[in-house]
């Protein structure tokens, strides 16, 4: 694992009529060699809650963990259970401290939230600086993101089911597998719906790099 500046990867985030579907490809790099063919870019943060990684994964550990921990702390002290919105803020804003602290090595991490509360289902992108924007169709992260956008556009439709959704997200990451060399290995995928969270791993993608 690198604790280099790194954003090479690729993930999705897509809003479906029935739940919200999460993908990202399963290469890790460490400058210009590949870490890991396998590696795990899509987080429960708790039962409600998936994140996707892009960004240094120093950085993204260690906000997956301090995130986890203050919303347990949260829901201890409150007696109820934090709804998606203020785990997004609470985010952004560990982020916001992160990225402006000094260090010879600046941290940087992206990340794209799902889940689901009393409220209904909730699809936050949350950028570097701490920034926290609510999506309402669809999102993307990571050195892949600009050829993920571009089948976005063309398919992505409102009244999508989570399992076109599914099929979507995964040929949004393909398309970045097959230009972008920081994005490869497989493509992992979790659905949020009202049944909770489901993950799945798809079999290696074959591309033209590869």
């Amino acid at each position: 694992m690198t604790q280099e500046l790194k954003t090479g990867t690729t993930t999705v985030g897509l809003v479906c009529k029935d739940g919200l579907v999460l993908a990202a490809d399963m290469r890790m790099t460490a400058g210009d060699m590949i870490a890991s063919k396998q590696a795990k870019k899509i987080h429960k943060v708790n039962d409600e809650i998936a994140v996707t990684w892009a960004g240094s994964v120093s950085d993204l550990q260690l906000l997956t963990k301090l995130l986890r921990a203050e919303l347990k702390l949260k829901s201890i002290q409150s007696k109820k259970k934090v709804t998606i919105k203020e785990a997004a803020n609470l985010l952004g804003g560990l982020l916001y401290s992160s990225i402006r602290q000094m260090s010879m090595i600046p941290g940087i991490a992206h990340f794209v939230m799902a889940g689901i509360d009393q409220q209904g289902l909730h699809l936050y992108d949350l950028y570097p600086d701490g920034s926290v924007t609510e999506v309402e169709d669809y999102t993307s992260s990571g050195s892949g993101s600009v050829f993920a956008y571009g089948v976005l556009e063309s398919d992505y439709k409102k009244d999508l089911t989570v399992e076109k959704g599914v099929e979507l997200a995964t040929k949004a990451v393909k398309s970045a597998l097959e230009r972008d060399i920081n994005s490869g290995g497989g493509i992992y995928v979790v659905a949020v719906t009202e049944k909770g969270i489901q993950e799945k791993v798809l079999k290696k993608v074959k591309t033209q790099l590869e």
